[in-house]
């Protein structure tokens, strides 16, 4: 099993494309995770560049695209309707795949299954891999109630980020193994943060407070990788994924960062690098 790790742009919003893509290679990322900001000039230099590293030193450098729409009052057709919109913006850009924020948490079932369709539609006929991202607010919020989703569609390809399943159920997962396990066979992508009962994201996940943790997600992270190695997956990929504010809590008053968000991700790579044994 070959596992590759791609770096977010989340947080690093501050950067050029340029300079974003070459930060990720000179840190020894295989390839970048990015939702597109709405600017036509970044994106047309982020695909510039992109070929220019492909051709030029790191041929299967990964591009993976993120579907991620702002929240806003509207039925579930404009919904379905901007969704496929940015989707089809994205299949353009022929990425080696989209991880879609797909659906709302309060959508009927059959309404969100409508949605799960099209944009399976959309992508397949680009031939484009296309991974639902677990996240609060979205069809996959609560593990419970995905498996009926994955019932009705069970080649579907999820993004593992387990931290939203521990917030929603306020619980750390104890209780919900069997659960848990049942999702295995469907993840295609993993989103390497600790959350635990109360947030998406613990302040640092190497303070020995938060040691629990730590080592419940990496058991988690083995385990999808193990099941997926036995089944004859050749490669896997993972993206250290600690977000800035407000997943990042601050210091009252001064607004302060309790720890540098960048540097989290390093370190996380730095320790599945050498901590996530591959059979």
């Amino acid at each position: 099993m070959n596992i590759q790790y791609t770096c977010t742009f989340w947080g690093r919003e501050h950067l050029s494309a340029s300079a974003f893509l070459n930060e990720a290679i000179s840190q020894g990322f295989a390839g970048v995770e990015i939702n597109f900001p709405d600017d036509k000039q970044f994106v047309d230099e982020f695909m510039s560049e992109l070929e220019r590293i492909r051709k030029t030193s790191h041929p299967d450098f990964i591009f993976i695209a993120q579907q991620v729409l702002s929240n806003e009052k509207e039925t579930v057709a404009a919904y379905s309707e901007r969704l496929t919109n940015r989707l089809n913006l994205l299949v353009g850009l022929n990425p080696n795949a989209i991880n879609s924020h797909t659906g709302k948490d309060f959508f009927e079932f059959e309404e969100n299954c409508a949605i799960i369709e099209k944009a399976e539609q959309v992508t397949a006929a680009a031939g484009i891999p296309l991974w639902h991202e677990i996240h609060r607010g979205r069809f996959s919020f609560h593990l419970k109630t995905l498996l009926a989703y994955l019932a009705a569609f069970p080649q579907m390809k999820l993004v593992a980020d387990f931290s939203h399943f521990c917030v929603v159920s306020e619980s750390d997962l104890s209780d919900q193994q069997e659960l848990l396990t049942r999702i295995y066979p469907n993840i295609q992508h993993i989103h390497a943060r600790v959350g635990f009962e109360q947030s998406p994201q613990v302040n640092h996940p190497f303070a020995p407070e938060w040691k629990k943790y730590l080592n419940q997600y990496t058991t988690w992270w083995k385990e999808i990788i193990d099941f997926h190695a036995q089944k004859g997956a050749t490669h896997l990929t993972i993206t250290p994924e600690f977000g800035p504010y407000p997943y990042l809590p601050q210091a009252p008053f001064s607004q302060a960062p309790l720890a540098d968000q960048h540097a989290l991700n390093l370190q996380m790579k730095q320790y599945l690098e050498q901590n996530l044994l591959v059979k």
